[in-house]
């Protein structure tokens, strides 16, 4: 509880408590997010406002295989009960198949060891369109000096292709002293490559989309728009009253 405390002690006023499955280690199955109000009973207030703390669920599955993705695929109740959905592809090919077609809010980058694929543009992209966001971790890159230099170098080539969109910097820390406070996280998106309104929006706007979309996957639906067309010259011409068309011919 004292984690949470000082979360928002630093300028936070959300957090998502991280279910991680990992099929390499063991068959494991989807279970129900624990409901935040059986872990935290009395919530602390958001400092400089009367607010409380905003606790997320989040699910990310560690995927190795194709056959690892098709529980995302499935329509298993427990999955829409989690807040948020992110996918940890371990190849070039399941990086492909979670930003074109997997139903998630993140994809996470690894960042502890040197990748085994160049990401490529089509995918990237893809991903952005759909609105998917990217999830780098800091917490490594403060605990130990290679992976450290892994973290800076993978983001960098993941920028040269995204151009620092949909970038979100994430800790994963598991304690108080791993956590950073969001102005100087916005500063090591400085060294990951990123401009500093992108290093900003990483630690913001961009998080608040992928609740979002979150939100807009789990009860799937959408928002519908509409944009004005506008009338070519001789269209307007046909429309327009008999009186100023004369004006218009004079």
């Amino acid at each position: 509880h004292s984690y949470y405390v000082f979360t928002f002690s630093v300028g936070y006023s959300a957090v998502a408590l991280n279910h991680v499955i990992d099929f390499k280690e063991k068959k494991q199955e989807i279970v129900k997010p624990v409901s935040p109000s059986e872990l935290f009973p009395s919530l602390p207030i958001v400092q400089g406002t009367s607010k409380r703390i905003k606790v997320l669920t989040r699910l990310t599955l560690v995927v190795s295989d194709p056959s690892h993705c098709n529980l995302l695929r499935s329509t298993s109740a427990n999955i829409r009960l989690y807040d948020i959905i992110a996918v940890f592809p371990k190849t070039e090919k399941l990086f492909h198949i979670a930003c074109t077609t997997l139903d998630v809010d993140l994809v996470c980058i690894n960042v502890t060891e040197k990748l085994p694929f160049y990401f490529r543009r089509p995918p990237v992209n893809m991903a952005i369109d759909r609105g998917i966001c990217f999830e780098l971790l800091y917490t490594p890159a403060i605990k130990d000096s290679t992976m450290r230099r892994y973290t800076i170098s993978n983001a960098i080539s993941l920028m040269q292709i995204c151009k620092g969109k949909n970038i979100v910097i994430s800790s994963a820390a598991e304690r108080p002293l791993e956590l950073r406070g969001p102005y100087d996280v916005a500063n090591l998106g400085l060294l990951f490559g990123l401009s500093e309104s992108e290093a900003k929006a990483a630690v913001s706007t961009n998080c608040r989309a992928t609740i979002l979309h979150g939100e807009t996957r789990k009860s799937a639906c959408g928002v519908v728009y509409t944009v004005k067309k506008p009338r070519k010259a001789e269209e307007e011409e046909t429309t327009l009253p008999a009186c100023k068309k004369v004006k218009t011919q004079v």
